[in-house]
């Protein structure tokens, strides 16, 4: 297993991305051993990028997203920011990435001042308490032998930059059929220091790990599944307060639709004092050939 620090370390070299030009960004991707970049950390590099053309004190409040292609992991992945809009309240940037030439991924960001007004939350779920729980490098300990290679040792050397505790852990090898719906805690796996910016996108970065499996749930189809074609096409997040991931937070997640070989998931984040941080919403490719 990879050390904690040095996972959260590296998470963190990757959203300190190069300045080229004015509004042009350069990012390097993680060796993770998959032959295409984590959608996370480009969600999370994009917004990094729109972030540093906009005033500190206009916190990203949403961000929309599309994977237009799988990016190249051996490759730099370059960030081009369109200032689209400089308002007395909000501030609106759109950015490209791109690889090889061509156009990988594209998201469109809002910012806005912080401001009162009318206010209401969802509650967070009774859940088990991440105390109770064991990590997900805990449980891949425990099942280690019965890991069929090369899962086993691409899972053993993997970084985790983010701690996760599934609520209800299941078999990844041999999933049940169950209800579209799945909680899991999650927080930075050693101290960080971030202020707003980074913060919004560390979170950026842990929300893109599990929500497209949730979709995958009522259907008992493993992701590591051969006939599977799975990736997500595009990523929405709306943030409601500055998360603070070195506490845990609980991300509820569910899936209210499949069909047409698509599958919806939307997730809810909640500190855990119960502050809801963060809503989430992708909508993946869950194309089965069996």
């Amino acid at each position: 297993m990879t050390d904690p620090a040095d996972a959260v370390a590296r998470v963190l070299s990757l959203l300190d991305l190069e300045t080229i030009e004015v509004d042009l960004f350069r990012g390097t991707s993680a060796d993770t051993g998959w032959s295409r970049v984590f959608g996370g950390q480009v969600v999370a590099q994009a917004l990094m990028a729109a972030s540093r053309t906009v005033r500190a004190d206009r916190p990203a409040h949403s961000l929309h997203a599309y994977f237009l292609r799988p990016g190249d992991p051996q490759a730099p992945i370059v960030y081009r920011v369109t200032r689209e809009r400089d308002g007395t309240s909000f501030t609106t940037r759109r950015v490209e990435g791109i690889q090889h030439g061509k156009r990988i991924f594209s998201l469109t960001a809002s910012f806005q001042i912080v401001e009162d007004g009318f206010t209401h939350a969802a509650a967070m779920p009774r859940v088990a308490a991440p105390a109770l729980l064991k990590n997900d490098a805990e449980l891949f300990a425990v099942n280690a032998a019965a890991t069929p290679e090369p899962w086993r040792t691409l899972w053993a050397k993997r970084d985790r930059p983010i701690e996760i505790k599934p609520v209800e852990p299941h078999d990844p090898f041999k999933p049940k059929k169950v209800k579209p719906a799945a909680n899991y805690w999650l927080r930075a796996a050693a101290p960080v220091v971030a202020d707003a910016a980074l913060a919004r996108c560390l979170l950026a970065y842990a929300s893109d790990m599990t929500l497209l499996d949730t979709c995958l749930l009522p259907h008992g189809v493993a992701w590591t599944d051969p006939a599977l074609h799975a990736a997500s096409i595009d990523h929405a997040i709306w943030f409601h307060a500055t998360p603070d991931l070195n506490d845990w937070h609980l991300f509820a997640q569910d899936s209210p639709w499949g069909g047409g070989s698509r599958g919806l998931n939307r997730g809810l984040v909640f500190a855990s004092n119960g502050t809801l941080v963060a809503s989430v919403a992708q909508e993946g490719l869950i194309r089965y050939r069996g």
